[in-house]
């Protein structure tokens, strides 16, 4: 049987947790809610390279990925940072759903599942 590793745990989840193999991490938003989507996406995915790196991962090893942004009039701007921020070939899987966030100045969170890179 293959053990929960959790890392980042406080009462209500963990920022990464690796089970069978695979790395969860919790979902991320920007530190920058101030800013326009573009901005807010490259905070958030800059949060995301920290923790995969923390995992043992990196975006070369992202299977899926769940974004969910605030409103679809945003969609152009976040697809904007994110398709630079995807390394080339690599691709994950991914949906985009348009939800209301837990605080109205977020624009965009997503949450990713990655393979280790080792």
């Amino acid at each position: 049987m293959s053990s929960i590793t959790r890392e980042g745990t406080t009462e209500r989840m963990s920022k990464i947790v690796k089970y069978n193999g695979m790395i969860y991490l919790c979902g991320q938003v920007a530190d920058n809610t101030d800013q326009p989507i573009g901005p807010q996406t490259e905070n958030m995915l800059a949060k995301v390279d920290a923790l995969l790196e923390q995992a043992g991962s990196d975006r070369e090893h992202i299977i899926f990925a769940t974004l969910y942004i605030r409103d679809m009039k945003d969609f152009a701007g976040m697809n904007a940072v994110w398709d630079a921020w995807v390394p080339e070939g690599h691709a994950p899987a991914r949906a985009c759903v348009e939800a209301r966030m837990a605080r109205p100045d977020l624009l965009v969170e997503v949450s990713i599942v990655a393979a280790p890179s080792a």
